[in-house]
């Protein structure tokens, strides 16, 4: 058994292709198939370096490994041209120079639903010779039985007239000799595949396993883009996401698992998946479900271990203190800056908090914070929780109505992790320097 994951490299790789990658990679692992990696990029233009090393970069961060290639599908032009020879020898090609005009009226002296037949002119444009009777069927384990008949079908351009062959005949061409025995991949794809078993019939090939996997959409069940957020792998990395917890996501997208488990580790989920239980219908993306997923991979990680992710993830060193602090308040990488930058930055600047928490009666509790907090020597938590509950108890006041001020005049914000805890990773005395500043700020 042999299967193949084909990305264009026109740009990232998508979200929905990395999960079509990840399928591949789970049916392969599953029952021991082998699995290539082929580029296709005949879209000269398009199908940059840079853009084939995205691919690769995207494949290599959510941990899909292949068994060959990968292979460019460029580099097998000489076979294309071969193979498209042999077809027009054969009497299965035709060149024509029918422009699209003269397709629209063929179609308006035959009937709108049938499709257009060209004359073998010996110049132009390779065209495939579809026969007029009878159907192709696409058998998909995934969908059931797809007809298409013949007489509704285009004889479809496989080459353009200087002999560079197209996606649909390349593609066929590639799984033959590939020999590719199941072919997953996104459900954009299903009007391409009676043009390529038209080709592999023509060839006295056999028609491979096909399994069309439905289309992925955002929350509000439109078609997923970069208005539901993270559309791209890297997306989801620069946004802070963990390559399991994706893995883990993007595996569930229309599949699920048998017994509807949610934290799935590679070993569980090559284990369960199967490809005859994924859905027909569109498999929702919402970025808020993968943030609480994404969380509770991150609280599954020791200390050291989320601290080496989040080192790797900002560029900076020395955050294990506050790293252990604020583990239970974030649900990606990227939210610890935000809500712990300040131990290393220094307080941010938010009038608004300032305003609402230091005023009169909050410099007030503030000044009794401090003159609590000053003589506590160790500076340890459980000290410095009880110098400040006693500010609370002195002053009859309500719990925030003491520690916010202290956590404005820390932070600059009001969002830190746990007030006992920011004290006492920036210590006694940087503690009450950031308290005096903020005493001095009128």
């Amino acid at each position: 058994m042999r299967v193949r994951f084909a990305p264009s490299p026109t740009g990232a790789l998508h979200v929905g292709g990395a999960r079509t990658a990840l399928y591949n990679w789970l049916h392969a692992r599953r029952t021991g198939a082998t699995l290539v990696l082929r580029i296709e990029d005949t879209d000269r233009e398009r199908s940059t370096p840079e853009n084939v090393e995205q691919i690769l970069d995207a494949l290599r961060w959510l941990q899909i490994d292949y068994d060959e290639g990968p292979i460019s599908q460029v580099s097998r032009t000489e076979r294309h041209q071969e193979v498209l020879h042999r077809l027009i020898d054969g009497g299965h090609a035709y060149r024509c120079t029918a422009t699209g005009e003269d397709v629209k009226a063929y179609k308006a002296q035959h009937g709108s639903e049938r499709g257009f037949r060209g004359e073998d002119e010996g110049e132009g444009a390779v065209r495939l010779r579809v026969p007029d009777a009878g159907s192709t069927v696409v058998h998909d384990v995934i969908r059931g039985d797809t007809t298409f008949d013949h007489r509704h079908l285009d004889d479809p351009v496989i080459a353009r007239a200087d002999g560079s062959v197209l996606y649909n005949f390349a593609v066929a061409v590639d799984d033959l000799d590939g020999q590719i025995t199941h072919v997953i991949r996104g459900e954009d794809h299903l009007s391409n595949t009676p043009k390529q078993l038209l080709v592999l019939e023509a060839l006295g090939a056999p028609q491979p396993v096909y399994a069309h996997l439905p289309l992925l959409h955002g929350p509000d069940g439109r078609k997923l883009s970069k208005r539901h957020g993270a559309a791209s792998v890297q997306d989801l990395r620069e946004a802070g996401f963990l390559p399991e917890a994706a893995r883990n996501y993007l595996a569930l997208l229309g599949w699920g698992s048998a017994d509807d488990e949610t934290i799935l580790s590679s070993d569980q989920l090559v284990e369960q998946f199967s490809i005859e239980r994924v859905s027909r219908n569109p498999a929702r993306f919402d970025e808020q479900k993968l943030r609480w997923l994404n969380g509770r991979y991150l609280r599954e990680l020791s200390t050291d271990e989320l601290t080496a992710r989040l080192e790797e993830y900002t560029g900076r060193t020395g955050l294990r203190d506050a790293v252990e602090i604020s583990r239970e308040k974030v649900q990606t990488l990227a939210d610890f800056w935000p809500l712990a930058g300040f131990v290393f930055d220094g307080p941010s600047d938010d009038p608004q908090a300032r305003e609402r928490w230091l005023d009169a009666d909050g410099r007030s509790a503030l000044r009794d914070a401090r003159r609590a907090l000053e003589p506590v020597r160790p500076f340890a938590q459980d000290d410095v929780e009880a110098a400040l509950r006693g500010v609370v108890e002195a002053r009859s006041a309500k719990p925030r109505d003491v520690f916010q001020p202290v956590r404005v005049a820390l932070a600059g914000t009001t969002v830190s992790p746990g007030i006992f805890e920011t004290l006492v990773v920036l210590g006694r005395d940087e503690s009450l320097e950031r308290i005096d500043r903020a005493l001095a700020a009128g």
